[in-house]
């Protein structure tokens, strides 16, 4: 394990940390109100408010997580009774601090940003995962980009290059690349690394010369950004692909009201999925995925064990709170 002072992720680590500041700051107001409305907790009883708050992690535009998640805001409605706020995150440290604040309720997760949550003390439990087809595994993978153009064959071919990461508590964005970097040998001073945002930007990035190479997860490369015609087929070229990650979790605070909590997480494992929703009238074909996914599979906090593994490789303090 690479030594937490003076290791390879030391530069990174650092670029990370001021990230993650600017980002709480602003964070915070990106979440709106708080989800807790007054005299709705009873002791003993858990909170039971009539707004539920769902936070999604930053990929895509606002108006984009809007409509994307629109039918699924409605079905929720209808099965909790309750209104449904959906709120488009800045940042995945955002999404940590607004749950830790009460200000979210339902919380779209990275693999790495939920383990950091939990270690830095927010009581939230993760209920499901994202899959993208019906009885699929949740897992997905971080690829390592270039333009189909250039030079670079494998990781040792981003010494000295303008890397783009997508976040410093993103999974597939960060977490793992460093992991891939520092198997490959590269060293701390031979990157320049820049914090694209998204994993959208940080390919575009890629695409656009912004950066000379950088990494996004597998789906936003071989799929989305074609569909959405940001690029063609070809356009960018894989010169590495990360282990399976676990699916990214969606977690639900753990002070809500038991028989309120039970609801949500029955709703999303059996009934948050393009066939449920198309099937019941909330939407047709494609408008049904949510981010490109069919829906969402069962998951628990024994799923993350192998994200912790590598925060261990890293260094234990990549998986803390800033």
């Amino acid at each position: 394990m690479p030594d937490k002072k003076h290791g390879p992720t030391a530069r990174l680590r650092a670029v990370a940390q001021g990230t993650a500041a600017l980002a709480l700051a602003l964070g915070l107001t990106a979440c709106g109100a708080s989800a807790v409305p007054a005299g709705s907790e009873d002791s003993g009883k858990g909170r039971d408010p009539e707004e539920l708050v769902l936070a999604t992690v930053p990929d895509e535009s606002s108006s984009s997580v809007q409509s994307e998640y629109a039918p699924l805001a409605r079905m929720l409605e209808k099965e909790t009774g309750r209104k449904v706020r959906i709120e488009k995150a800045t940042t995945y440290a955002s999404v940590i601090e607004g749950q830790r604040a009460g200000k979210i309720d339902i919380a779209m997760h990275g693999p790495l940003s939920y383990v950091v949550a939990r270690r830095s003390g927010v009581k939230a439990t993760p209920i499901a995962a994202q899959v993208k087809t019906k009885d699929a595994d949740s897992g997905y993978r971080s690829y390592g980009i270039v333009k189909s153009s250039s030079d670079v064959k494998d990781l040792t071919g981003y010494k000295g290059r303008k890397v783009c990461f997508v976040d410093p508590t993103s999974t597939s964005g960060y977490l793992y690349p460093v992991a891939g970097l520092s198997e490959a040998g590269v060293q701390e001073k031979e990157v320049t690394p820049v914090m694209a945002g998204g994993h959208d930007a940080s390919a575009l990035a890629v695409l656009s010369g912004q950066c000379d190479v950088g990494f996004a997860y597998d789906a936003m490369v071989d799929k989305l950004l074609v569909e959405r015609e940001h690029m063609k087929p070809g356009d960018l070229r894989i010169v590495w692909k990360s282990d399976v990650i676990p699916g990214s979790p969606l977690t639900v605070s753990d002070d809500l009201a038991p028989d309120l909590k039970a609801k949500i997480t029955q709703t999303f494992r059996t009934k948050a999925n393009a066939d449920y929703l198309q099937r019941n009238g909330y939407c047709t074909g494609d408008a049904c995925k949510i981010d490109g996914y069919w829906g969402f599979t069962a998951t628990d906090d024994a799923d993350f064990e192998s994200v912790r593994e590598v925060c261990g490789r890293v260094g234990e303090d990549q998986c803390a709170a800033n």
